[in-house]
């Protein structure tokens, strides 16, 4: 009684978020930089490539926290039905990044010195850049812009297109197909994974569940595998043959359950490592009551091709190329003569 008891209980927290109309929720790694270098190590980096410090440093101790608001259930929700996004990437000393789409536009802060740091690839500095770059200074100075959302998405559909080419359809899932998927996942998670529940103090329960790793995803992939026709162009599922160096360690979630609310998600993956070295290693996912996402007051607005353009010049500038550099030449030609692919590898 206590492996359907416990699965049920889990079972409903998820339906009562999927009744929500806005969610809020923050997912953090539960590591080290020690481990998140080990990790690394296991994937046998050229020298040179290894993680640096500095990133795992960042990594070990960010966060995205998120925000969603629909007009409709979570659950019923269609792309269209989202009126508001709001994501945020915290690091150790404070916020990187924070993004916000709210009515007609999208609303962008960074911190750019710092993410820059982190990644190896320090950013020109905004009093270097030309006049004609006035929007591209805001962003280096860590302001609030924004632009319309919709021009954003024109932008990028016409990154690389021919000319006169229509963007083509972004992939999405219907209804009916996102409602299978699910219930693939319900019917693979009844069958492979193990539940234990135990209570605690104020409303408070836990449900553990406990799966081998490679067994759980490779049903998985075979519940969704007559799916395929459904699902977007260009998805492709691992076959079993793919998934059999995968370890098959046990891995183990806890659910932290309030009044039978969803309030937090642990997931321990060390053992996946298969190093000792790696000694924590984890995804903790919490839920919050839905915010509303806000504009931010006092954001620049911007034009995408005076962005893109003033971006163009930065990369120029960082890597001592002035208007001689491209005047002869296509952009095209220009890019891979001055990047060749050896190089930015």
């Amino acid at each position: 009684m206590e492996q359907l008891s416990a699965g049920k209980k889990l079972d409903r927290a998820f339906e009562k978020l999927g009744k929500e109309k806005s969610l809020s929720f923050e997912l953090d790694l539960d590591t080290d930089a020690a481990s998140l270098k080990a990790l690394d190590a296991t994937s046998d980096p050229e020298p040179g490539d290894e993680i640096p410090d500095e990133a795992a440093e960042l990594l070990s101790g960010a966060k995205v926290s998120v925000t969603v608001e629909s007009r409709k259930p979570i659950e019923e929700s269609g792309e269209k039905d989202y009126v508001g996004m709001a994501m945020k990437i915290s690091g150790p000393d404070g916020e990187l990044i924070e993004y916000r789409v709210v009515g007609d536009y999208t609303y962008i802060r960074t911190d750019v010195d710092a993410v820059g740091k982190a990644l190896g690839a320090p950013v020109p500095a905004a009093g270097d850049l030309p006049p004609e770059a006035g929007g591209l200074k805001k962003v280096l100075e860590g302001e609030w812009v924004k632009f319309k959302t919709e021009e954003m998405e024109k932008a990028g559909a016409g990154m690389g297109a021919e000319p006169g080419a229509k963007p083509s359809p972004e992939p999405s899932l219907d209804a009916g197909t996102q409602k299978k998927l699910l219930e693939a996942l319900r019917e693979t998670i009844a069958r492979e994974v193990d539940f234990t529940t135990s209570g605690g103090e104020d409303g408070t329960e836990h449900v553990t569940a406990t799966a081998p790793f490679r067994t759980l995803i490779t049903e998985l992939f075979d519940e969704i595998r007559p799916l395929t026709g459904d699902l977007p162009p260009g998805v492709e599922l691992p076959t079993a043959k793919d998934l059999k160096d995968v370890p098959d360690t046990k891995v183990t979630a806890d659910f932290t359950l309030r009044n039978g609310e969803l309030a937090e998600v642990n997931v321990d993956l060390a053992k996946l490592a298969e190093d000792a070295k790696v000694k924590k290693f984890g995804l903790v996912l919490r839920m919050s009551e839905g915010t509303k996402p806000t504009a931010p007051a006092g954001a620049t607005e911007l034009d995408m091709e005076e962005l893109m353009g003033g971006f163009a010049g930065a990369m120029a500038d960082e890597e001592g190329l002035g208007d001689e550099g491209l005047a002869d030449e296509s952009v095209d030609e220009g890019f891979e003569e001055d990047f060749p692919a050896d190089d930015a590898a």
